[in-house]
């Protein structure tokens, strides 16, 4: 049977913006005033945002419901409070979840007066509603991701290392070499894979990406890449309709 593959293709150029002075930010998916029809998320995937913080600025409390809330920082550090008891900060080489579940209220601020913050926030719609709010806050060793998939995020229900996230989706990290040639195997067939290029140069199923590109391949088996330069990519793999 030939490999079919379905492609999704979004440059970091494209993306849709935000400024309100102490945020930057850059939305691959509609988000707030950004909206556009043909880009609504992928699959169980509906938020990318790539923000910049100011330093001692962030988001004030608010509220969330029903969804999965991962955050990626890239630089700095990220000051966490939540109405359920948790008061953390996250740096880079750590990855923080929050399930709002049947509804909590949090806010987000760089914990650094100096420097900006800069950090991925990913929203995935839940697997199952009305759950208790969760916390999961994880660091990860960088040498485990060095030419290899290393999983950050995986399902509750699952062994497999890294934040637990109520959907059946797998987020991997990898920071690859230069000429690199490798795959991304499915954890689950029938799942779709974002790829975000964080840094660097890649080739992936025929596209060439660089820093900030982001794109979704459903594919009927492995996706091949390639790095033309040293490179960092996130890997999401979710559902692409609910599962039952």
């Amino acid at each position: 049977m030939a490999k079919e593959i379905k492609a999704m293709l979004h440059r970091a150029n494209t993306r849709g913006s935000t400024n309100l002075g102490w945020l930057q930010s850059k939305h691959s998916f509609s988000f707030g005033s950004y909206h556009d029809s043909e880009r609504m998320g992928f699959g169980m995937l509906r938020v990318i945002n790539d923000d910049q913080v100011a330093p001692a600025q962030g988001f004030p409390t608010h509220h969330h419901q029903e969804m999965e809330i991962i955050s990626i920082p890239l630089q700095g550090s990220l000051k966490h409070k939540d109405s359920v008891g948790n008061e953390t900060v996250i740096s880079q080489d750590e990855i923080q979840l929050m399930s709002a579940g049947t509804g909590v209220y949090h806010s987000e601020f760089n914990a650094s007066d100096k420097e900006d913050v800069r950090f991925l926030q990913i929203w995935v719609l839940p697997d199952k509603i009305g759950i208790k709010p969760r916390y999961d806050q994880m660091n990860f060793n960088p040498m485990e991701r060095q030419n290899n998939w290393q999983t950050v995020v995986s399902p509750l229900d699952h062994s497999c290392p890294g934040v637990k996230i109520n959907q059946q989706a797998w987020f991997s990290l990898i920071e690859c070499k230069s000429e690199l040639q490798f795959l991304y195997n499915h954890k689950k067939i029938g799942h779709g894979i974002y790829f975000f290029v964080i840094e660097g140069e890649v080739i992936i199923e025929n596209h060439d990406l660089s820093h900030r590109d982001g794109l979704g391949v459903i594919s009927t088996s492995s996706v091949s890449l390639k790095s033309h330069k040293k490179s960092t990519i996130l890997a999401m793999e979710v559902p692409i309709i609910q599962e039952s």
